[in-house]
């Protein structure tokens, strides 16, 4: 009996103490798990309960030289599809959704797949809650099903940029669709419409997305990407640092609130050279103009400080994206809005003379003096003088003089005695055919033709003094831009000193500090950058007798810029009028270029006009009314109001203009050059490839179909319950019948 409880205890406590082990086992477990490993477990659960959407960085303004804002932010509203969460939803309150398939490259190899038909989904799940509440837009299904394949975690945009109305009827109606979402975005605001359009530039949908960084979040919206101009050239500096919106899941996994917010950073801000009030003096001016350029510089540093072309365009409709209508009508708009021609290349006729009158210089012909007979021939072709179509000549002529009148024939001569390897040493000096190193996108070389050149373009033919004639007077395969030209003058004003054109003048944090390039200097220096120095192959003396006879082109009579003249200041410049040839169509471009005031120049201005028959008659008014007005800015009597601008555009853009005249000005009268048609280059337009984020319009597939206003219903009463009685025997009660309708109410004094 003993025994029998002794093994009957034992067993007893030899449970008990397997009980405990495992209980402590058990114990040690919880411990491991909730105490030692807690943290890991809190972060998982934490992360399975919340989605995370990066939010796009804000970009930095962009400023004038004075601080005045040219292009900020604004808040967008958009609609956006979180096209997963469309998904879940579907699956959970309709169970598994449609799929479709399509064909897809796996491994190079052409392969069948399957998906949700996110279409389908939208259309059947999502359209019609939305169309109820009036909120349906068409869209484009061809570009949703192509995201959801290939940029899944990015949100599509299904509307973007609501008005107020139907922002206000998202945020009164609970629309209770998962994946529908109101975001709130900066997009850009170009302030002054089409003001310097061509220099600003544009933004977009960025063409590739960070595959890396777009792991990292649930949802991922991406940041906008300069597409062309200061925007594209200064995009690392305005980009700011992105935001994260960390979103809380219910029990379910359908997102229904916002946890917490880390906010963007916005990017630096870039301060041009420009002058906004100078650039609106510029712009209004060159509108008398269907299609030309104008370009403002200081002499003194090589600070741009207007640039203007037309036609123009307002970069506010590609914000936040252009619809496809409008993007098509830019393209085909023959006189090419978006090209800025003041950094395209054209023939620039005889204001290419100051570039061969110092070449000429620098191969001692101060006192060379050469006779005007109607022309001079070369090989078996004689090349007119301009006034010979006047039947008159410029007679014996020394360098001043002929660049008075821009005779034709002083300079094939005189540029022959220089020789073409001269001339293209100082047209390199000066920047012609090279690029200019500024930060706008497209720009043109232009050429600067010589044996060498000849050989490597055009192989086949060998380089003449027929050649160099025609280049001596800006015309043959020579092509410059207005910017290039403005830079050559601008030599020619302070005495030779050859500046690299400034656009940018400083990259300033939001603090206040300069920002830093990748290397940690400072990403802008604010001094300017010298390409060379004509001093160092000319004296002084010979520089002034250039400068001398650009002035006797506006002062003195019989000078070809006598338009030109103004009352209070001395200006100096240089009439051009060349043949041109544009995509197989003749053209010709007038020029003129000039410096003010003449003892000591603030300004340089360039002015081109395509189908400008005179260069003094319609580049000269132009740039003359730039020049007088800058200058009346300075001294306080006039001020120039920088407001809203719509694009610039012609009825007819391509009409020959014979003169250009202002109100109230008056037109001394002036001898006007031809240009000379012996040889005519092909322009080089400056690219505008730049490719905007376009909104295709809706297809068939995307349409919405607006909901008829239905008859409202009238009420009808519940029938009584039926007794115990009626229900046994099946009884039921006749409906009582609707009372008749009231008789209409008559007015009195009708019958």
């Amino acid at each position: 009996m003993t025994r029998r409880r002794m093994s009957f205890r034992l067993r007893i406590q030899f449970l008990a103490l397997l009980m405990l082990t495992g209980m402590g086992a058990l114990g040690l477990r919880l411990w491991w798990i909730q105490v030692a490993h807690g943290a890991e477990w809190t972060a998982q659960l934490r992360g399975s309960s919340q989605a995370t959407v990066r939010i796009p960085s804000v970009r930095g303004e962009i400023k004038d030289r004075n601080g005045v804002t040219l292009v900020q932010n604004r808040a967008s509203y958009e609609v956006d599809f979180y096209l997963p969460e469309m998904v879940k939803g579907y699956r959970e309150r309709l169970g598994s959704p449609p799929l479709t398939e399509y064909r897809a490259i796996i491994n190079g190899m052409p392969k069948d797949q399957k998906e949700p038909d996110i279409i389908k989904i939208v259309n059947d799940g999502i359209v019609p809650r939305l169309n109820e509440l009036d909120l349906a837009r068409d869209y484009n299904a061809g570009k949703l099903e192509r995201h959801y394949r290939n940029d899944t975690e990015v949100p599509f945009s299904y509307i973007k940029d609501i008005d107020f109305p139907t922002m206000a009827k998202f945020s009164e109606h609970d629309v209770g669709l998962p994946g529908v979402d109101i975001a709130i975005k900066p997009v850009r605001s170009y302030i002054y419409g089409a003001l310097a359009a061509h220099l600003l530039g544009y933004v977009g949908a960025p063409d590739d997305i960070n595959r890396e960084e777009a792991k990292k979040f649930t949802f991922y919206q991406g940041d906008v990407e300069g597409k062309s101009n200061i925007e594209k050239s200064m995009d690392e500096y305005l980009r700011g640092k992105p935001g994260v919106r960390y979103l809380r899941r219910n029990a379910k996994g359908t997102i229904d609130g916002v946890l917490r917010e880390d906010p963007p950073k916005q990017g630096a801000n870039v301060f041009l050279t420009l002058n906004a009030r100078i650039q609106a003096i510029a712009e209004e001016a060159l509108r008398a103009v269907g299609r030309g350029a104008a370009v403002v510089v200081d002499p003194n540093n090589g600070n741009v400080l207007a640039m203007a072309s037309v036609p123009s365009f307002d970069p506010n409709t590609f914000i936040p994206s252009i619809k496809a209508k409008d993007w098509k009508a830019l393209q085909k708009d023959e006189a090419d809005p978006l090209v800025n021609r003041a950094i395209s290349a054209l023939p620039p006729g005889s204001t290419f003379k100051l570039v061969t009158s110092l070449a000429g210089l620098r191969r001692n012909l101060a006192t060379a003096r050469y006779n005007c007979g109607g022309g001079v021939s070369y090989g078996d072709h004689f090349f007119q003088c301009w006034v010979a179509e006047k039947h008159y000549t410029h007679g014996t002529l020394g360098l001043m003089d002929a660049i008075k009148v821009s005779c034709d024939s002083f300079f094939y001569q005189y540029g022959n005695a220089a020789g073409i390897q001269s001339i293209d040493t100082v047209g390199k000096m000066l920047g012609l055919g090279e690029e200019s190193g500024i930060h706008l996108s497209g720009e043109q070389t232009g050429n600067l033709p010589g044996p060498e050149w000849m050989q490597i373009h055009h192989p086949q033919e060998r380089w003449s003094q027929a050649q160099t004639a025609n280049v001596s007077i800006g015309q043959g395969y020579t092509l410059v831009s207005p910017l290039q030209l403005a830079m050559a003058y601008a030599a020619a004003a302070n005495g030779g000193i050859c500046y690299y054109p400034r656009f940018v003048d400083k990259v300033l944090n939001q603090d206040g500090s300069p920002a830093l390039d990748e290397n940690g200097k400072v990403a802008v220096l604010q001094t300017p950058r010298v390409r060379a120095d004509l001093r160092t192959e000319l004296s002084r003396e010979q520089i002034d007798l250039v400068r001398k006879g650009l002035w006797k082109v506006v002062n003195e009579d019989g000078g070809t810029g006598g338009r030109a003249r103004l009352k209070n200041v001395q200006v100096a410049g240089k009439t051009g009028t060349a043949q041109a040839t544009e995509r197989g169509h003749k053209d010709t471009i007038a020029w003129f270029a000039c410096f003010a005031p003449f003892e000591n120049p603030k300004y340089v201005v360039a002015a081109m006009v395509q189908g400008g028959e005179h260069g003094g008659s319609v580049a000269g008014p132009i740039a003359t009314r730039i020049i007088e007005r800058v200058l009346a800015l300075d001294e306080g009597k006039f001020d120039m109001q920088v407001a809203w601008l719509s694009p610039a555009h012609k009825a007819n853009p391509f009409q020959m203009i014979k003169d250009v005249n202002y109100a109230g000005e008056n037109v001394p009268s002036g001898d006007e050059e031809n240009a000379d048609a012996s040889q005519s280059a092909d322009v080089q337009m400056a690219s505008a490839d730049a490719a905007p984020d376009v909104e295709p319009e809706a297809d068939s597939q995307g349409k919405v179909r607006r909901r008829a206003p239905v008859a409202r219903a009238v009420p009808v009463a519940a029938p009584a319950p039926r007794n115990f009685f009626e229900r046994l025997f099946g009884v039921r009660r006749q409906p009582v019948p609707a009372p008749p309708p009231p008789p209409p109410n008559r007015r009195r004094g009708t019958r």
